[in-house]
């Protein structure tokens, strides 16, 4: 859809509808947009920061290439007023996550994860290692992987649905004092009426409608799941392996503009 056609919806409610206050639903969408730094170094993710500059102001940086490149490769990102989604799911005893927490909460990522699998005493912990701070990262729990379907969960012995599943432990994470999730696009309609509102959801899984789902189980497209309760869109591949990754950058932020559309 084009920026005129979606800023005629903007401007032109409905009978029904109070004008709302001007909201550039491409910027608003931009904003919503987290592009995965899923590369092998750091000379890799500069370029492709480089490329896609303007088109986003959030980057996830996960296990490859923090394993890669170390705390460092955050610096570069902070200096060009870029967001960081620190996404390395921590999952270990409720100590040994708690020191990971506190030690990975002083890199200056706005939002970090842990597996919300790891039980509640865990997720207590790391809520509790941020205790304190002037300006503690949002913690988010992985509630279930988006490689993770039926088959998969059974071969690990977990018989319950993946929706199941997801509720179980996004319920969990809400008695243990968490307000914010990963979970996969499918779920996160479910997820939203647990957390109502002030939750904070972080959606991977994002395919725009002919992509290739890859290793993905539980997709959706990015209209599609900013409509179903999605805070924020973690979208990679689609992005970082396209020939002009601004160019697929963009399409997107235009395709979530008019769900963002719909909200006003």
């Amino acid at each position: 859809m084009s920026y005129d056609r979606i800023m005629a919806i903007v401007e032109s409610p409905s009978p029904t509808t109070t004008r709302l206050p001007h909201v550039d639903p491409l910027e608003s969408a931009r904003q919503r947009l987290i592009v995965a730094l899923d590369v092998p170094d750091a000379a890799s993710a500069a370029r492709l920061v480089d490329r896609l500059e303007g088109t986003c102001t959030w980057f996830k940086v996960g296990l490859e290439l923090f394993v890669a490149a170390g705390p460092a490769v955050l610096e570069p990102l902070l200096k060009q007023g870029h967001s960081i989604f620190l996404d390395l799911k921590f999952h270990d005893i409720p100590n040994t996550v708690a020191g990971a927490v506190r030690s990975a909460a002083g890199l200056g990522a706005k939002m970090m994860t842990v597996h919300a699998a790891g039980g509640p005493a865990m997720l207590e912990a790391a809520r509790g290692a941020l205790d304190g701070l002037a300006n503690p990262p949002e913690l988010l729990a992985v509630t279930l992987l988006t490689s993770m379907d039926a088959s998969q969960m059974r071969a690990t012995g977990l018989e319950r649905t993946p929706a199941e599943q997801v509720e179980l432990l996004a319920r969990m994470g809400l008695a243990a004092g968490m307000r914010g999730f990963v979970c996969s696009p499918q779920e996160v309609g479910a997820v939203r009426v647990l957390t109502g509102p002030g939750g904070i959801l972080v959606v991977p899984g994002i395919r725009p409608a002919g992509a290739d789902a890859g290793d993905q189980k539980r997709i959706a497209t990015p209209a599609e799941t900013l409509r179903a309760g999605a805070s924020y869109l973690v979208v990679g591949r689609p992005i970082t392996q396209a020939t002009d990754p601004a160019a697929a950058a963009r399409s997107i932020v235009a395709e979530m503009a008019t769900a963002v559309c719909m909200d006003k």
